[in-house]
C-alpha cells in the first residue's frame, strides 16, 4: 500500500501545475490542443488460493500486482467545428506470483516469481455535434516477460435525431506472440530456458462490437450490447502443468481456436436526485463449452452535492470447458487437457464500495484538482479463492 501512495503523492506534484492556469469561461471552441483531463489510477490487489495451474491444479495461488495508470485527455475544434479527442495512456504494472515461481520447481526463488507489464495506448476520435456521428481509431500494446500484444481498433456511432438514442460498432484486433517459457522437467534441447533460447508462437483475436442506448425518459437509460470474437493461434499456456493418471507431467494443451459470443443489458435509473442505480447482465457462450452469467448492481448515493457513496456488487457463474479436468484425472485418450481452474465450473462473488469526493473549489483548494475516489473490493471464488482490491483514482481538469 505505501508504494501506491508515494506513486499517487509523486505525480499529483508534477500535475498540481494545472492549477496554475485559469479555466476557459467564454465558451469559446479553440481549434488549438489543449489538455482537457488527466487521470491517474492506482491499485493493489491481493489474491491466495490454493488450485494454481502452473502445478497443475493444486498449491498456492498467492499473488499480488500493483498497477497504476496515467490517462491524459486532449481536445481541439478543427475549421469545420468537429470536435477532435485525443486519449494517450500509459500503465505499469508489477506484480509477484508464487505459482509462476514454481515453473522451476527445484529453485527455491526464480526469475519467474515476478514480471512488470507496461501498456501503452492512444485513441482518437471525431465528433461531428450537428450531424450527431462519431469516428475513432486506436491503437495499444503490452509487454511483458513472455507476452508481446499490439492491438488496434476503430468505431463508428451515430445519434438519432433527437439524441435520446445511440448507435455504435467497433471493431478490433489483437496481435500477440508467446514466449513458450515451459516448465523445467519438459524443456529439451540446450538452451535451459534462459534468455532468448525460449521458442515463441502467434496468438490473434478479433473482435467486432455493436450497441445501442436509449434514453426513455428521464429517469430511465438502458443500452444493449452484443460481441462476437474469434481466437487463432496458440491458446495454451505452456508453463502450465497437467499431470495425467499415470503419474506423469504435461504443458496444457488447448484448441488453436475459439469463438466467443458475450451479449449484455445495462440499465440506470434516477431515483430522484440523489441516487442512481446502475445495473448490468451479461451472457456468455462459446465453443469450448463456457457459458456464464454475469450479474452486477451498483446504487450511487449523493450524500452532499460533493460527496457520494456507491456501493457496488457482482454474482458470476461458469460452466467448465469440454477440456478439463481436475489434478491427476485426465489421460493419453484425451485430446486437449487443461487443469486451471480459471477454465473450470464456479460462482464468484466481488462485493464493496467506493467514495467519491468532488468539491467545487477542488480538492485540498487545488482547482483543477477536481476529484478523488477511493474504492475497495473483496471478491472470492467458490473454489477456495479470495482477493481483495484497493484503488484510487485523481482527476484533474
Amino acid at each position: 500500500m505505501k508504494k501506491i501512495f508515494l506513486t499517487v503523492l509523486g505525480i499529483a506534484a508534477l500535475l498540481r501545475s494545472f492549477s496554475q492556469q485559469n479555466p476557459d469561461t467564454t465558451g469559446f471552441q479553440s481549434r488549438k490542443l489543449k489538455v482537457d483531463e488527466v487521470n491517474l489510477v492506482s491499485s493493489y490487489y491481493n489474491q491466495m488460493g490454493d488450485h494454481a495451474a502452473v502445478t497443475g491444479g493444486i498449491g498456492t495461488q498467492k499473488l499480488t500486482d500493483i498497477a497504476n495508470v496515467i490517462d491524459v485527455k486532449l481536445v481541439k475544434y478543427d475549421r469545420k467545428l468537429r470536435k477532435h479527442a485525443f486519449d494517450l495512456e500509459i500503465g505499469i504494472d508489477h506484480y509477484t506470483s508464487a505459482s509462476s515461481d514454481q515453473i522451476d520447481l527445484k529453485a527455491n526463488s526464480s526469475a519467474s516469481h515476478a514480471d512488470t507489464r507496461i501498456y501503452p495506448s492512444l485513441a482518437w476520435s471525431m465528433e461531428n455535434e450537428k450531424k450527431g456521428t462519431t469516428i475513432s481509431a486506436g491503437v495499444s500494446s503490452s509487454t511483458e516477460f513472455d507476452y508481446q500484444s499490439f492491438g488496434a481498433n476503430i468505431g463508428f456511432s451515430q445519434k438519432t435525431k433527437d439524441r435520446n438514442g445511440e448507435f455504435s460498432a467497433k471493431v478490433q484486433a489483437y496481435f500477440d506472440q508467446v514466449k513458450l517459457v515451459t516448465p523445467t522437467e519438459l524443456r529439451t534441447g540446450g538452451g535451459g530456458g534462459r534468455g532468448d533460447s525460449y521458442g515463441s508462437d502467434n496468438r490473434n483475436t478479433f473482435a467486432g462490437s455493436l450497441s445501442w442506448s436509449q434514453v426513455i425518459n428521464k429517469n430511465l437509460q438502458i443500452m444493449f450490447l452484443a460481441d462476437l470474437v474469434k481466437q487463432q493461434g496458440f491458446l495454451s499456456l505452456p508453463f502450465y502443468r497437467v499431470y495425467f493418471t499415470d503419474g506423469s507431467v504435461h504443458e496444457e494443451k488447448l484448441p488453436d481456436s475459439r469463438l466467443k459470443v458475450p451479449l449484455g443489458f445495462r440499465a440506470n435509473y434516477f431515483l430522484g436526485d440523489n441516487i442512481i442505480i446502475r445495473t448490468y447482465y451479461r451472457y456468455y457462450k462459446d465453443d469450448w463449452g463456457v457459458s456464464s452469467h454475469t450479474v452486477n448492481l451498483e446504487v450511487p448515493v449523493k450524500i452532499t452535492p460533493f460527496f457520494s457513496i456507491s456501493p457496488f456488487y457482482r454474482f458470476y457463474s461458469q460452466s467448465a470447458i469440454k477440456y478439463f479436468k481436475p489434478y491427476g484425472q485426465h489421460t493419453a485418450a484425451d485430446e486437449f487437457y487443461t487443469s486451471n481452474y480459471d477454465l473450470s465450473k464456479f460462482n464468484s462473488n466481488f462485493v464493496g464500495a467506493g467514495i467519491r469526493l468532488a468539491p467545487p473549489n477542488g480538492v485540498f483548494g487545488v482547482q483543477h484538482w477536481n476529484m478523488i475516489e477511493l474504492r475497495y473490493g473483496h471478491y472470492t471464488k467458490n473454489i477456495n479463492m479470495n482477493a481483495n482490491i484497493v484503488s484510487m483514482n485523481l482527476r484533474f481538469k
